[in-house]
This record gives structure tokens, C-alpha cells and sequence, in this order.
């Protein structure tokens, strides 16, 4: 099972959750044992077959580190945080996650785009 720690200390993702705007984009670290990598791979494919099914949901990619790096970052976009956060707090995703390798932990974070002048658009 993944342990699940937060990325911001001071705003968790419990207190993002309790928010109200969209769209959002979920950013999660992962961290793995470099043996665990490919049940890793499993665990993450299985949950992103239920979260694509889920209302709100936009996209999503994993990414690895390169180099032989056991450093995986998921983003995912979604509608609201409403939408998010009635995934994430299914009963069925919450059981999905005992499917992760005990070395798994994972950081997700809720965050937004933004607007700065001559590099992005929000």
C-alpha cells in the first residue's frame, strides 16, 4: 500500500479538497523502490482506468525520471475540485490504493495555472 504524505506542510491536500474552483491539475510525486517499479506501473495504470471513467475528469500522464531515476510525477487534469474530490474519496479508488507497493509514496498537491506576462497563459 502507498504511503500518502503531503507535498505543502502548510496547505494539505484535505484543506485543498474543501475549496471550490476549476479546472485543477492534481500534481503527485511518486517514489518507489527501483524493484517495486513496474508494480508501481500496474498500480497506477489500474487507477487511472477508474479515474478517466470518472465525471470531470480531463487527461492525465506519468512521467519517470530519467537515468534509471525510481522518481515517477503524475498530473492529472480535472474540471473542479468538486470533481477531484469525489474520485479521490470513492470507495473504490480508496481500495485501489492498497494495490501500490508498501516502498510507494505518494505526494499529491491540487494546483492552477497561471498567467505570467510573456510566458504563460492561464
Amino acid at each position: 500500500m502507498a504511503r500518502i504524505e503531503e507535498l505543502d506542510n502548510i496547505v494539505t491536500l484535505a484543506d485543498q479538497m474543501q475549496t471550490e474552483e476549476g479546472p485543477v491539475v492534481l500534481i503527485n510525486l511518486f517514489t518507489v523502490d527501483a524493484k517495486d517499479k513496474e508494480a508501481l506501473l500496474k498500480a497506477w495504470a489500474h487507477d487511472a482506468d477508474f479515474m478517466k471513467s470518472q465525471p470531470g475528469y480531463i487527461s492525465t500522464q506519468l512521467h519517470q525520471g530519467i537515468a534509471g531515476s525510481s522518481n515517477f510525477v503524475n498530473y492529472a487534469i480535472w474540471q473542479d475540485v468538486q470533481s477531484f474530490r469525489d474520485a479521490f474519496t470513492n470507495p473504490e479508488f480508496q481500495r485501489r490504493i492498497a494495490d501500490y507497493p508498501d516502498s510507494a509514496v505518494a505526494r499529491p498537491h491540487l494546483v492552477r495555472k497561471l498567467a505570467v506576462e510573456n510566458h504563460c497563459v492561464a
